[in-house]
């Protein structure tokens, strides 16, 4: 095959529509655009979420709660997920994240006490529940608490 052989697939390429060339043209007059008013206007538009003037649903609905903007949101981790590391390893956000057992530490990294922990490990996090502490030292690991003194 060569370059000033290739041609569009069958179906790929379509003619334009001639408009505005006389009334046998079909197209005639009114170009397609139907009658006078705003829609037969070049650059009209109303736009998909216009009612008519009608009240719009999204002031019509009941307004409820708000949103905290100084919420703070933390990556989850079990003590159960903690089980993957080798004995005495040191864990950090820094590894969490290389290992891809979170996708980013988000305010801070929060450690819980969901599942069963065999392994003595260091473990810093900003946060963590008192049953991952409980479950944590138990074994004979460590918490260390990222951001306090």
């Amino acid at each position: 095959m060569k370059l000033h052989e290739l041609q569009p697939a069958v179906g790929a390429t379509k003619r334009r529509k001639v408009v505005g060339r006389g009334r046998g043209s079909g197209n005639g007059t009114t170009a397609g655009r139907g009658g006078k008013g705003q829609t037969a206007r070049t650059g009209s538009g109303i736009p998909a979420w216009f009612e008519g003037g009608q009240m719009p649903l999204i002031r019509r609905l009941p307004k409820r709660g708000f949103t905290n903007v100084f919420k703070k949101e933390f990556a989850i981790i079990n003590v159960e997920n903690l089980e993957r590391f080798d004995p005495g390893q040191e864990i950090t956000p820094e590894l969490l994240i290389a290992r891809g057992m979170i996708r980013a530490r988000h305010d801070g990294i929060k450690v819980l006490g969901t599942g069963a922990l065999t392994k003595s490990l260091t473990v810093w996090a900003h946060k963590f529940s008192q049953g991952a502490v409980a479950k944590i030292e138990a074994v004979g690991g460590k918490v260390q608490v990222i951001g306090r003194d």
